[in-house]
This record gives structure tokens, C-alpha cells and sequence, in this order.
């Protein structure tokens, strides 16, 4: 995973780089860095926001998105970060999840920090937490992978990743 996230963060003249201004992702629910809407929670009904992407390479043969938080447990002193939904070999004719995220055909569910498959919403238990949502256009379609984890995800598309989008929502759970 670190080898990932240096070329990330590689140089302008890189190719994630280059491609990364162009791929889009946003939500009609929330906005970048805004407010996750509750019913999106674990005090809600816990069902993913609808996403929408544009502008993927033309080479985009395939797209994996990756949810997490790394404000666990508590973003004054954050330990770890919390994966909340990984999602591998969306079709590259996909350019959206509906309400609710259920894994389009052909798509494979890796395992959340949960070891479930599928979305699980926020629910911090101190603070408003910052919550990632990666979507990764790859140059192939990676195949069946046995519900990888995000680290696994990571390792397996490394030298595929074309562009990435990110859209940041947040959540705090409500007082009561």
C-alpha cells in the first residue's frame, strides 16, 4: 500500500497526476467536505449516498472505490483508519451507485473493517470524522480477488491505477 500512495502523490509530470484533475466524483447528497445526511448513518438506515462519476481515461477498463475514515477513533487522536466499503471490478460503462450501493453486475465486494461485504455508514463514537471516498479508474479488470481487504485491493491495482477522484463527506453523531 505505500507504493500506491507514493504515486499518488507523485510529481506533476506523473500519470496520476496528470489524470487525477480530470475524473470527477460527487454525491447529489452532500457536498465536498459537507455533511453526510444521517440516513446515510448508523443512526439512520445505514444505506449508501448515491455517487456519480465523469472524466475517466479512455483506457478505464474497469473502477474500484474505496470508503474510509482516518479519524478512528477519535479524530483529536486518531489510531487507525476505519474502512467502510471497498467495491472492485465496476464495469468501465458504470458512471454511477445508486442510493443505497448495490453491487452492479459484474462488480465484486471486498471486505469492510467490519469483515462484512457492502457499505457500512458512519458512526463515530467522538467527534466529527472525515470520511473518503476513492474511486480509482484502472487499465484492467482485476478479477475475483476472495473479498479482499482494502490493503489487498490496494497491493492488487497498484500498477493499474489510470486517475483517481475523491469526494470528503463528514459525520458526528447526533446528541441526545
Amino acid at each position: 500500500w505505500p507504493q500506491l500512495a507514493a504515486r499518488e502523490q507523485c510529481c506533476a509530470a506523473g500519470r496520476i497526476a496528470r489524470k487525477e484533475a480530470l475524473m470527477k466524483l460527487v454525491s447529489s447528497v452532500f457536498n465536498t467536505n459537507g455533511a453526510i445526511p444521517r440516513r446515510h448513518t448508523c443512526e439512520g438506515e445505514d444505506v449508501a449516498p448515491p455517487l456519480a462519476w465523469s472524466d475517466a481515461p479512455a483506457a478505464t477498463r474497469s473502477f474500484a472505490l474505496i470508503v474510509d475514515d482516518p479519524d478512528a477513533p477519535d479524530p483529536a487522536a486518531p489510531k487507525t483508519t476505519w474502512v467502510h466499503w471497498v467495491l472492485y471490478d465496476i464495469a468501465a460503462s458504470v458512471h454511477d451507485l445508486s442510493e443505497g450501493g448495490s453491487t452492479p453486475a459484474g462488480a465484486r465486494d471486498g471486505a469492510n473493517d467490519w469483515q462484512r461485504i457492502g457499505y457500512g455508514g458512519p458512526c463515530p463514537p467522538i467527534g466529527r470524522h472525515r470520511y473518503f471516498f476513492k474511486l480509482y479508474a484502472l487499465d484492467t479488470v482485476l478479477g475475483d480477488l476472495r473479498r479482499p481487504t482494502k490493503a489487498q485491493l490496494l497491493a492488487a491495482m497498484q500498477p493499474h491505477v489510470l486517475a483517481q477522484a475523491e469526494l470528503v463527506g463528514t459525520y458526528e453523531k447526533q446528541r441526545r
